[in-house]
């Protein structure tokens, strides 16, 4: 992107900002992993990576570390499309999973041609020490760390609402609807 993607901003609000809004309807607070010296925006909570240049699953490990709540809503900063419907929609699924919440670890989309969107999922606390244990023996891709977890697969017809802003162009097209 040549850039900060979670400072990038679209209509004069900084991406992870505006995530955090959304985020923020759903649940009781939000939380940025990432450099607290580089992300100061206020009201916005910032933990430190303990697995710092190690992708998403480092900072789904670091969320999941510094969670006082059962289950957390895991969100990329970099998915301006994503409304509270959708979010509320995950959260509920979570919770009323197999034996309500019990025995469900992860709760993530689903899309028709079977595609995980990982990185919009709502996580048990539960899910840390696997996940810590998959970054210390050297796993990064997420799918690959919650292979030894209970999954619950929620159905979405569109991938527009999880919409990745990763290059330049993905952002002019995303701005220029």
């Amino acid at each position: 992107m040549g850039a900060d993607k979670a400072l990038l901003e679209i209509n004069g609000v900084p991406l992870v900002l505006r995530v955090a809004r959304e985020i923020g309807k759903v649940c009781g607070s939000v939380t940025l992993v990432g450099d607290p010296g580089t992300y100061q925006i206020p009201g916005l909570a910032v933990v430190p990576d303990e697995f710092p240049g190690e992708g998403p699953l480092a900072g789904i490990e670091a969320a999941l570390r510094c969670s006082a709540a059962d289950w957390n809503l895991i969100v990329a900063c970099d998915m301006p499309a994503l409304d509270t419907a959708i979010l509320e929609f995950l959260f509920t699924a979570a919770m009323a999973g197999p034996g309500a919440g019990f025995g469900a670890d992860v709760a993530l989309p689903r899309y028709e041609n079977g595609q995980v969107e990982p990185l919009c999922g709502v996580y048990h606390r539960r899910c840390h020490s696997v996940i810590r244990a998959a970054l210390t023996a050297g796993i990064r891709r997420v799918t690959d760390a919650l292979q030894t977890l209970a999954l619950i697969y929620i159905p979405v017809a569109s991938t527009a609402p999880f919409v990745n802003l990763n290059t330049p162009e993905d952002l002019r097209k995303y701005q220029h609807g």
